[in-house]
């Protein structure tokens, strides 16, 4: 009870100054996308900015649910259906279909819905470089939950992989984890290698727009050889699997 309460305490507090959020508007939800979309009374639809729930089909032709993609959809419902929200901007306002690009809270108590989704575990962090605003709160959020194997964290379909396997899961977001064994820059990009051939093993790039954020949040990523990471993204082929950073948030520094 007094773990509940606690947790409800933090959810409650007034939002970090540092995570420049504008508040603007609010509204009440009157229908429910899937785990990590909603709509509005005025008409609006909602993307929950900083995380990705499982994914539903929504006329997708031959797409697959990802598991416990109804599950996130149901529990955004009990969150959020009928309810009062108040919507907070700390970047980007829309994105390229229309929606809404917001962190949600709840009119009637300031229950912050991102944060929910991911303490259950049914959401992944999933940011953008113009939208970073409680980036790391959230991730603190995930980590508790993914150790604690709660929702998709219990699955093996979102498992963090090595670095050695990320070959297998090309056109897909993931998280993956190894060691940098040499980092380089040359010209605009710099290349964070994770084996000794570069050509086909696993690489973080990063082009000169990233580096540039990197260097504003004070992180030289030439200086993570030798590191543990975690780094979230799309996996791309490019001299073997790859994940494009383009902004710090991505990479976390691991704990040995």
């Amino acid at each position: 009870m007094r773990m509940r309460l606690a947790l409800l305490i933090l959810l409650l507090l007034p939002l970090p100054a540092h995570a420049a959020l504008v508040r603007d508007g609010a509204a009440a939800v009157v229908a429910i996308v899937d785990g990590d979309t909603l709509m509005l009374e005025t008409g609006r639809e909602v993307r929950l900015v900083g995380l990705q729930a499982p994914k539903l089909p929504l006329g997708r032709r031959n797409f697959q649910p990802w598991p416990l993609a109804e599950e996130a959809k149901a529990a955004l419902a009990e969150l959020a259906l009928n309810r009062r929200l108040t919507l907070s901007y700390g970047g980007a306002r829309q994105d390229r279909h229309g929606r809404l690009l917001a962190h949600l809270h709840r009119a009637e108590d300031g229950l912050w819905i991102q944060g929910e989704m991911l303490r259950r575990g049914l959401a992944r962090v999933y940011s953008f470089p113009d939208n970073r605003a409680l980036v790391a709160e959230m991730l603190a959020l995930e980590r508790e939950a993914r150790a604690a194997e709660r929702g998709i964290w219990g699955q093996p379909y979102y498992r963090v992989l090595d670095h050695g396997e990320a070959g297998q899961f090309i056109d897909s977001f993931q998280l993956v984890e190894g060691r940098v064994v040499a980092a380089e820059r040359r010209g605009n990009r710099a290349y964070l290698n994770f084996d000794q051939d570069w050509r086909s093993d696993f690489t973080v790039t990063l082009d000169n727009r990233a580096l540039g954020l990197f260097e504003r949040a004070g992180v030289d990523p030439i200086a993570l050889s030798g590191k543990k990471i975690r780094i979230r993204g799309w996996l791309k082929s490019f001299n073997g699997p790859a994940i494009e950073a383009t902004h710090p948030e991505q990479i976390e520094v691991l704990q040995e």
